[in-house]
């Protein structure tokens, strides 16, 4: 095995990263392919700027960010684009109840969706095109629509013949009588067929409009993303993607209109996300019964959110619960101690060990990290279980090194047990960034982070939780073992783990106990093991 003296990472066998990934058209998992060999275009529908992002916002976003993270990772050259609807009914319907301009309402949630964005450590598309700003392209595909006699005009409105896409139906099996929720309005007694849908809307008194051939107007709900998609990624590219629920009418709709406009128009992957439900039935506002991803991460750190979306494959309905939540805290909490250890650990030992052999422990630990990541990557992203397996023997292989760093043992042993620990670290460090879920900044930021989290989870102060370490150490000490037990079992009932070091007592956040309890074995048999400092313990 060769080791890279420029990454300090251990060369393993060559793998074979190519990617399969499951298209919605077809609806089978399939080798990917791009059109131009070693570049990637795809085009995600964003969000509708009229309020804050809920958490079915986030899992499409993230479940996107990982795979564009990992074509990079596969060194293709990705131009990622996702849109911002800032036109729509339901924002200036909100703007209205507001009494504030619509484009000033969709600003500002735009704004904050990017908030969202970064604290999911979501990476920042190449484009992120608006509506309001491709006036011109929405304008110019509808004239092309029309010309080619595929969409009529009615007193200013413009309306897509459906009957002239003789493939309509074929991305989600839908019949044409079916399509009544084209324009998200009751169906208008001008069209020609009832599932013709609004590709331009004639202008109404307090709503924004813009000057076209056909009269004042704004555009309908689809016609933007075919615009903006042909725009930045021409007629052919790679991957449309977005949730499930965009399926029918939307996805159904663009690729008719882009059909229309264009007959050579073709995308080769249609992927989508699943739906986040809230007791098994979907998240949304129409419904009222979602959270925003600021109702979460104000109660829990948005790398501990993050975990928690990928902790499901993309496609799958991933449930929110408290207890997934608090799971996923604790995963991170653990991930993160444990590097922070072996940071701290290996700080005095800058120039030591760089030339020294990593032990075949190490070896046969970093190859299998690598072998389970890749594999379960490159199965269309199968994130449900990556982080548990080859990525939890990794944390405890640094661990149980770190305790065999603080014991007394020959030279050439110990250099290479500290090049074994570096060379895993890195290695666990990879994975990490690829999934999104290594930290900006140092792991002692983030640990207090997460653990003032878990303080507010408790509804306690941090000097709340040091007097009772004080009353339970007056309490052992007079051997009031009862009071003693019941502030350890108290605060564990409220996520605070009291663990004894010696003749100090340090805490750290934990999966409440009663939750914990409630948990089926399957979950529990995946709970992260102990921390680094546990295990010292």
């Amino acid at each position: 095995m060769e080791t890279s003296k420029e990454t300090g990472t251990v060369a393993a066998p060559k793998m074979d990263l190519t990617l399969k990934i499951y298209n919605s058209m077809t609806q089978q998992k399939e080798l990917f392919t791009p059109i131009v060999p070693g570049k990637v275009g795809m085009y995600i529908c964003g969000v509708t700027a009229y309020d804050l992002s809920h958490l079915g916002h986030a899992r499409a976003a993230v479940s996107f960010d990982l795979l564009y993270r990992y074509l990079e990772h596969l060194k293709y050259e990705v131009t990622y684009v996702r849109n911002f609807t800032d036109v729509d009914d339901k924002i200036i319907r909100r703007a209205n109840d507001l009494g504030e301009n619509p484009l000033s309402l969709s600003n500002r949630y735009c704004q904050e969706y990017l908030v969202d964005m970064a604290d999911l450590q979501c990476l920042p598309p190449t484009y992120q095109p608006r509506v309001s700003d491709h006036m011109g392209q929405i304008k110019d595909m509808i004239t092309q629509i029309i010309n080619n006699d595929c969409a009529y005009v009615v007193e200013g409105d413009v309306f897509f013949a459906v009957e002239k896409s003789p493939n309509y139906g074929r991305l989600s099996g839908q019949r044409l009588e079916n399509n009544r929720a084209g324009e998200r309005v009751a169906v208008d007694s001008r069209k020609r067929n009832p599932a013709d849908f609004a590709l331009w809307k004639a202008a109404k008194a307090g709503e924004p409009s813009w000057d076209s051939p056909w009269g004042p107007g704004r555009p309908g709900w689809h016609i933007e993303c075919s615009a903006m998609s042909a725009h930045y990624l021409s007629s052919k590219f790679d991957i449309h993607g977005g949730g499930i629920d965009l399926i029918f009418p939307h996805h159904e709709n663009e690729i008719a209109q882009s059909c229309a406009a264009c007959q050579d128009s073709n995308v080769s992957y249609w992927m989508h996300n699943g739906h986040v439900t809230n007791n098994n039935e979907k998240m949304s506002k129409s419904l009222g019964n979602f959270f925003t991803i600021r109702q979460i991460t104000e109660r829990y750190h948005p790398l501990a959110l993050r975990h928690f979306l990928i902790s499901a494959h993309y496609r799958s309905p991933l449930n929110y619960s408290v207890l997934q939540l608090d799971s996923a805290s604790d995963a991170v909490f653990y991930i993160y101690q444990t590097l922070q250890d072996c940071e701290v650990a290996l700080s005095p030992f800058q120039e030591h060990g760089k030339t020294a052999r990593i032990n075949s422990a190490a070896e046969d630990c970093i190859n299998k990290l690598r072998d389970e990541f890749h594999a379960r990557m490159s199965d269309d992203l199968n994130t449900s279980h990556i982080l548990t397996g080859a990525f939890q023997d990794a944390l405890k292989f640094i661990n149980s090194s770190l305790n065999m760093l603080k014991k007394k043992q020959p030279k050439q042993q110990q250099l290479s047990l500290i090049e074994s620990l570096r060379k895993i670290e890195n290695e666990v460090k990879e994975v990490l960034r690829i999934l999104g879920l290594l930290p900006p900044g140092a792991y002692s930021e983030v640990l207090q982070q997460l653990k003032d989290k878990a303080l507010k989870r408790a509804e306690l102060m941090e000097e709340d939780v040091l007097r009772l370490i004080e009353e339970r150490a007056t309490a052992r000490k007079n051997k009031d073992f009862s009071k003693s037990d019941q502030i350890r079992a108290d605060l564990t009932r409220n996520g605070i783990a009291l663990m004894d070091m010696g003749k100090e007592t340090i805490w750290r956040p934990c999966v409440p106990v009663e939750q914990e309890q409630e948990a089926p074995p399957a979950e529990k048999e995946q709970k992260p093991a102990a921390t680094g400092e546990e295990q010292k313990a």
